[in-house]
């Protein structure tokens, strides 16, 4: 890329090199902002014969068009592209979502030096509307080789970011207490009405069982005969895993280990499950304050229905881990 200064009537199709300003001193136009006919006349009427304007030169392209192309393969989901100027896309989510990132992916594509990629974090939420990745090119112009190359490696990976969507999550909640299931649903209603709110839906079924193998597993049979898409379980002791109540209800029902570890304090353990495609989160001590915590990294992916691996969990960075 070169910058060349040409008359002002000459100018249309080309980009500013530097910004113009007003004699007042307010900004008139931006660098990088490509003239149009009417841009022109507003030049013309402020008495400006010649400006400095980018010129790319052969295997190059506009800093725009290399984000456009490179966004349309970023993301894909319940995602939309959004143009904004200077080299920059926008990713924003259409409707609510868990957004789910491939870190390696992403570090290889910032490593190219002409693009920067920024998304949300793994597993987060993104409410309809919210901005979930920006694009952004080194100015002016971008080698196409480059871009190209980018474009291939993303073609042949996948994209580095998903917006899987949330849609109709029906949430199934099981108090447990050692001595009556009412006071677990008395003491924790509140907090899970938040935490779940927080993620745009709210709990479906709901069923309290004294924390013993036989009430817990009876009360779990009957909320997965609802097919839900999670079920939460709040317990007022802290479970020692899966050999406790809670732990033993699940095997009985049928749920597969996935991971346990400690996610809040010492003594409270998370306890994640799967019933066939059902997930089972067992979270002691994760609803004695709304405060976020381990569950609220959880139950994006859980609720978008994908099944969250050990190796996942593990990656959270969440107390310790125990199995």
């Amino acid at each position: 890329m070169r910058m060349q200064a040409v008359g002002v009537k000459e100018s249309a199709g080309r980009l500013l090199f530097f910004p113009i300003f007003r004699q007042s001193g307010k900004k008139l136009m931006a660098k990088g902002h490509l003239l149009s006919a009417e841009d022109i006349q507003v030049l013309d009427a402020e008495g400006l014969d010649r400006i400095w304007v980018a010129e790319l030169e052969q295997g190059e392209v506009g800093e725009d068009y290399a984000a456009s192309v490179i966004a349309g393969e970023v993301g894909c989901g319940s995602l939309e592209i959004k143009l904004m100027v200077g080299g920059r896309a926008n990713l924003v989510a259409t409707e609510n979502c868990c957004v789910l990132v491939d870190d390696q992916l992403l570090r290889e594509v910032n490593q190219g030096g002409y693009l920067a990629v920024a998304t949300s974090p793994n597993f987060s939420f993104a409410p309809a509307g919210h901005r979930v990745a920006t694009i952004k090119t080194a100015p002016f112009a971008v080698p196409q080789q480059d871009m190209d190359a980018t474009r291939a490696l993303l073609r042949e990976r996948g994209p580095i970011l998903q917006g899987r969507p949330i849609r109709n999550p029906v949430v199934a909640v099981l108090y447990c207490d050692p001595l009556q299931g009412e006071r677990a649903r008395q003491l924790f209603e509140g907090i899970m009405r938040t935490r779940l709110e927080r993620l745009g839906t709210r709990a479906t079924f709901l069923l309290t069982a004294v924390e013993d193998l036989a009430p817990a597993a009876r009360a779990l049979e009957h909320l997965l005969r609802h097919k839900p898409t999670v079920v939460l379980i709040a317990s007022t002791t802290a479970p020692a895993g899966p050999h406790d109540a809670v732990g033993k209800a699940m095997e009985r029902v049928g749920c597969q280990l996935e991971r346990f570890l400690a996610p809040v304090e010492p003594g409270n353990l998370l306890l994640l499950a799967y019933a066939g495609d059902v997930p089972v989160l067992s979270a002691p001590g994760c609803f004695r304050s709304p405060k976020p915590n381990v569950v609220d990294l959880l139950l994006p992916p859980l609720l978008a229905r994908y099944r969250v691996s050990a190796s996942e969990v593990a990656t959270l960075g969440h107390g310790g881990l125990l199995a």
